[in-house]
């Protein structure tokens, strides 16, 4: 018989206690809404993002455009809910690549210790001590601006953080009972490290997960602001950095992405502090 760590009865306690939460609640609307508005937008309004609908830099609330226009005469509106899908897109793969590195490399890290854990640990830094910006820049440049070339800078680049995180988690469970219990019975190292210790070391993983979206939304908008965004795919950043220019005669086209950038950002950072009171056992406590 194979022993393993309860892990049900926690995890029903973290859910309630989040749905308790008034923060994490407002965090799921505003992310569901902007989630909702994404996906279901562009069907509904069935326009072309870089379609010309009227004057350049046309105020907001006209006739031609509830949002106005941006610099070149497109509808801000169509703009920004076409927009959101790409800007989602990157946040929410960038974040799955980041943290599957940050993940494995930390739990074998961790878990094998020793020159494993050395060697592993000397690449973290390497990637830590890099200027994050400025290597994914590089990446971009080198590889052409794409929505792919960019996710998989920015995953490349922001991985560090979860493989300390997760180095740390496995080193406190490696040697408890319950996996030392596995060993004696000959468990594989593969079925000990995802099976065993990983499902118990989810919860400070999960609020990682939650942030790096976030992270990975502003790191998008922070390449497509100096120029280096995808000029095919419509995006938030993309909107702000092609009419930082005009941003005083024509505010709107840089100040409505930027609201939708900062509700996004905002949502995902309530929903992840949410979890972190939820699913921190000391914060439980209290």
């Amino acid at each position: 018989m194979k022993i393993e760590a309860p892990v049900d009865g926690p995890w029903r306690e973290a859910t309630r206690l989040f749905m308790r939460n008034p923060s994490a609640i407002a965090g799921l609307v505003l992310l569901g809404f902007v989630l909702l508005v994404a996906i279901a937008g562009p069907w509904v309004m069935g326009a072309d993002p870089f379609e010309i609908r009227a004057a350049p830099l046309t105020a907001p609330f006209s006739e031609e455009a509830i949002l106005g226009t941006d610099y070149l005469g497109r509808d801000v509106l169509t703009t920004l809910v076409y927009g959101g899908r790409a800007t989602l897109l990157v946040g929410a793969i960038a974040a799955i690549l980041s943290v599957s590195i940050g993940i494995t490399l930390g739990a074998m890290a961790g878990y094998y210790g020793g020159r494993v854990d050395a060697v592993l640990m000397r690449i973290t830094e390497f990637f830590q001590v890099l200027p994050a910006l400025l290597f994914a820049m590089v990446v971009v440049t080198l590889f052409s601006p794409s929505l792919v070339t960019i996710t998989l800078a920015i995953g490349v680049v922001s991985w560090t953080g979860t493989a300390r995180l997760t180095r740390a988690e496995f080193m406190k469970y490696r040697n408890l009972e319950f996996v030392r219990a596995e060993r004696s019975i000959g468990a594989s190292h593969a079925r000990i490290i995802w099976q065993v210790i990983l499902p118990n070391a989810l919860p400070p993983l999960i609020v990682s997960a939650t942030l790096a979206i976030g992270a990975a939304i502003l790191f998008e908008a922070g390449l497509s602001f100096l120029g280096l965004g995808d000029p095919n795919q419509m995006s938030w950043g993309l909107m702000i950095g092609s009419n930082r220019q005009y941003i005083f005669s024509g505010w709107w086209a840089v100040a409505f992405p930027g609201a939708a950038i900062f509700v996004t950002v905002l949502g995902v950072s309530l929903i992840g502090d949410g979890l972190n009171d939820s699913l921190n056992p000391k914060l439980r406590e209290r």
